[in-house]
């Protein structure tokens, strides 16, 4: 299978380096599209401001000075016509639970894979050491994922305890639990003396009960999430419906 793969940690991560080695010892083709450098927490953004520069690196990869959504928008459409199956995104540095995938680029980069012949899979270690452990799940659920026939405009998302393979306690499907609201922006000053703001962390889990990927990953198990790009509330259209006629 030819796949194409992209992440948002950057196209030197070793994220990315580990899972593109992994793929290919085992005989699949690899064509890789990743940002020039690390653009976690752009989601879903294309860069409609400027032109696109890609650089083609000595190891093959290519690196654009944009999103990681540009980057598989560009490798679908113009570097790689026709030749992939399937996009994989990351191995990301950190995790992706529920309200991340509002916010993650690895994510996002899976979800503009969706028009391809194959679901797309987003992977995710949740510390930043033992990548081995993340390809070598994926490269374990690959066979299995062939026979799944999810619905057009899904993807998978996958999170993998930061530990070694053994250590492992299996694999669990589930759904995305929720967080709490992060703290408010942190003000701060610049050496120049101009005020600036940084992003708080992510809030902690709030809804972390069993059946959700929080809790899959606080027992050891490897979570995996089916998203869909519907956001659509379909309870909600007759009540709405009714109470605007």
């Amino acid at each position: 299978m030819t796949l194409m793969l992209a992440n948002d940690d950057g196209v030197h991560a070793l994220g990315l380096r580990t899972l593109a080695d992994a793929l290919t010892a085992i005989g699949h083709e690899v064509c890789v599209v990743a940002p020039d450098r690390d653009r976690s927490g752009a989601s879903n953004s294309l860069t409609l401001d400027r032109p696109l520069h890609p650089v083609h690196l000595e190891n093959g990869f290519i690196s654009l000075n944009g999103t990681p959504t540009d980057c598989v928008h560009l490798g679908v459409n113009t570097f790689f016509v026709d030749r992939c199956e399937r996009v994989i995104s990351g191995i990301n540095s950190g995790a992706n639970l529920g309200d991340d995938v509002l916010y993650s680029g690895t994510v996002a980069a899976a979800m503009e894979g969706r028009f391809l012949a194959k679901t797309p899979i987003a992977v995710s270690l949740t510390g930043r050491t033992h990548f081995a452990t993340a390809a070598r799940v994926l490269i374990e659920l690959l066979p299995k994922l062939e026979s799944l026939a999810l619905p057009t405009n899904s993807i998978i998302n996958i999170n993998v305890p930061d530990r070694l393979y053994d250590d492992l306690n299996g694999i669990e499907v589930t759904r995305l639990g929720h967080r709490l609201s992060s703290d408010n922006p942190v003000l701060t000053t610049n050496p120049r003396g101009k005020e600036c703001y940084w992003i708080s962390a992510a809030g902690a889990a709030a809804d972390a009960g069993p059946g959700t990927d929080f809790y899959a990953i606080e027992q050891g198990r490897v979570s995996i999430t089916p998203i869909q790009m519907d956001m659509t509330l379909h309870s909600a259209i007759d009540t709405l419906s009714t109470q605007l006629r």
